[in-house]
């Protein structure tokens, strides 16, 4: 009986010490990694960073997460983000100060109002110094100081949106998290507050108010120094089919989107009003006689992109297989990536290509097919010669709502672009389209895809099987 108790007595100490070390036990998702890594989108650190995600994937865990992180200088051996050497000062709102108390302040320190869950957040309860409560508001807290890595003690204080920007004026901060979507005003003064320092601030939140000026900037202007990163219901494991159905069933059909996917409700609607569900098929090993194609949107001040098909001509019907979209890199370096997915496969490319860069005085399309690529002979056109985007647009979308249009379901960076594709007065969105645009170009090109057959009697080039470990398809030998 004594050695039951005991036992006992070991488990319950142990389940406590696991409740208190959330830190050191969290293994994030590839979206939170991506998040938490906070690169613009020239491969450049970001100081402003959104989090856009759907209900119940972990975001708040993940902006809470980081926040610790920050707080204590305990950075895994993971993290590739930004690190501050020192303590910290730092600021953690929502949009009421109940709700800063039950969902911010639950998720750094413990259950509000709950002795014994006290130190079971995020931060670690033998790294928290001491908190002062917030007068007039039962078991919220104000202010909490947190041991540093180095030796000295961070600072955070507890805000929320209703206090108005006065409470907001006047401290510099390093960090700044913000759950659920600021008003302008008091964003201005967090951006105020960080700027002061050269620090961080993040957003995490499900665009609930629709197309903002926030979400807006973020989606249709975002600039160097901003990262935006979307999670959908998909991105997030923890989350099985019942689960999703269960929620789906309890939301009025205009929501789901929203809550499903952390998009807003866009204003003048998706270019492709798909459901992503009829595009997606599981991978297979395309049959060698399918000519394929690429086509590559060429990165200036966006990333550079590439999208891989497959065309399956008694159908008529295209099977995107791969993609691939990266900032920051050389065209050597791109290129390396397109020939290791099959140098015979002929690649598309836009109109621009043929423009001279300033340094070499070279075009475009002519430094890539001196480093192995196999460019086409000609920028991709429409039927007509036009270079105009609405006829590839309707050649795409007719396919789609036919059914002749397939895309792997393991390219989450393709579907991402999918979802928040849209038009504005009637205008496309040029923001985040990079693998968008590629798909276009290769479409337009269509007519140019091979097989690999270089001359007679050479044989057909085999694409493999997926290779899990490297996210493309590699010749057969």
């Amino acid at each position: 009986m004594k050695n039951l108790e005991e036992a006992l007595l070991l488990a319950e100490s142990y389940q406590k010490q696991r409740a208190e070390e959330r830190l050191s036990q969290y293994v994030p998702y590839p979206y939170q990694t991506l998040f938490h890594e906070g690169l613009d989108m020239r491969g450049d650190p970001a100081k402003q960073r959104l989090l856009m995600a759907a209900n119940k994937v972990g975001k708040t865990f993940c902006g809470a997460t980081e926040l610790a992180i920050h707080l204590t200088g305990y950075y895994p051996d993971w993290w590739k983000g930004y690190r501050f050497d020192t303590a910290i000062r730092a600021w953690a709102a929502g949009n009421t100060t109940a709700n800063t108390r039950d969902i911010v302040q639950t998720e750094l320190l413990g259950e509000a109002g709950e002795p014994d869950e006290f130190g079971t957040g995020t931060i670690p309860k033998d790294l928290i110094v001491k908190t002062e409560r917030l007068p007039g508001i039962p078991n919220a807290v104000s202010t909490v100081s947190v041991k540093h890595v180095s030796g000295k003690n961070s600072k955070l204080w507890f805000k929320s949106y209703e206090q108005g920007k006065e409470q907001w004026m006047g401290v510099a901060v390093d960090a700044c998290w913000l759950d659920e979507e600021p008003p302008q005003n008091i964003y201005s003064q967090a951006l105020r507050a960080s700027l002061k320092t050269n620090g961080l601030i993040w957003m995490t939140f499900t665009p609930e108010s629709g197309m903002t000026n926030t979400v807006a900037q973020f989606l249709n202007n975002i600039k160097p120094g901003q990262q935006l990163v979307n999670a959908t219901w998909d991105d997030a494991s923890h989350l099985n089919e019942d689960a999703k159905q269960q929620i789906l069933e309890g939301l009025p059909p205009h929501e789901r989107r929203m809550r499903s996917q952390g998009l807003p409700i866009l204003g003048s609607g998706l270019v492709f009003p798909i459901d992503e569900e009829v595009l997606k098929i599981e991978s297979f090993a395309i049959p060698a006689h399918w000519p394929r194609i690429a086509g590559i949107d060429f990165g200036w001040d966006h990333p550079t992109a590439v999208v891989w098909g497959a065309w399956d001509r008694d159908q008529d019907a295209i099977y995107i297989y791969d993609c691939y979209r990266m900032s920051g890199e050389t065209p050597t370096m791109h290129a390396a990536s397109i020939k290791l997915r099959g140098e015979q496969i002929p690649v598309a490319w836009p109109h621009d290509g043929m423009q001279h860069d300033k340094g070499s005085g070279v075009a475009l399309k002519d430094q890539y097919a001196k480093l192995g690529v196999n460019m086409l002979g000609q920028h991709a056109t429409n039927p007509d010669g036009s270079n105009s985007v609405e006829p590839g647009i309707m050649d795409m979308l007719t396919r789609m709502q036919t059914g002749r249009f397939k895309v792997f379901n393991h390219l989450s960076p393709w579907f991402e672009e999918l979802r928040m594709y849209h038009r504005k007065d009637g205008k496309i969105i040029k923001e985040r389209d990079d693998l968008m645009s590629a798909t276009r170009y290769f479409i337009m090109s269509l007519m140019f895809a091979s097989t690999g057959r270089k001359q007679e009697g050479y044989p057909e080039v085999a694409l493999g099987t997926l290779d899990r470990d490297y996210p493309f398809y590699q010749l057969a030998s």
